[in-house]
């Protein structure tokens, strides 16, 4: 009898030790950013400079708060066409795009074309921006062979 009694008494308390066991997990994504950016301002584009590309304005997240940084100038590229940056949505928050540097012209089209059916064909994942520009693999996902 005495056995059976410390028997239960032990699985009670061992029970009531898990029951209020909690655990509280705050995962901080790296360049996830849980508030939208605000509209974009608008600016004004300069006439067109020879050999160079205008980059447009746009957000960026300093530490706990959104920053503009205003367009500028950049050098061309020979071959290449700019694609700007952008905010894109990823999961619970936005993630920026970083701009990208794409080949240009007809040949180039269709090298793109054939190497994105490549990479659909290794992994389906909604959260790849390199889709869309960017170069970001989201976390787990390269362990799962997804990027």
């Amino acid at each position: 009898m005495r056995l059976a009694a410390f028997i239960l008494i032990g699985a009670m308390a061992g029970a009531s030790l898990g029951a209020s066991a909690q655990v509280s997990v705050n995962i901080n994504v790296p360049g996830l950013v849980t508030i939208a950016p605000p509209a974009p301002r608008y600016e004004r584009v300069p006439p067109a400079r020879s050999g160079r590309v205008w980059v447009p304005g746009h957000w960026q997240w300093r530490q706990n708060d959104y920053a503009w940084r205003p367009g500028y100038w950049e050098s061309a590229r020979p071959g290449r066409t700019y694609a700007p940056g952008r905010w894109v949505r990823a999961g619970d928050g936005w993630r920026w795009a970083e701009p990208a540097w794409r080949p240009s012209g007809r040949h180039a089209s269709d090298r793109r074309h054939h190497r994105d059916e490549r990479r659909d064909d290794r992994r389906h994942d909604r959260h790849d921006d390199r889709r869309h520009g960017g170069d970001h693999c989201p976390p787990g996902q390269a362990k799962k062979g997804r990027c």
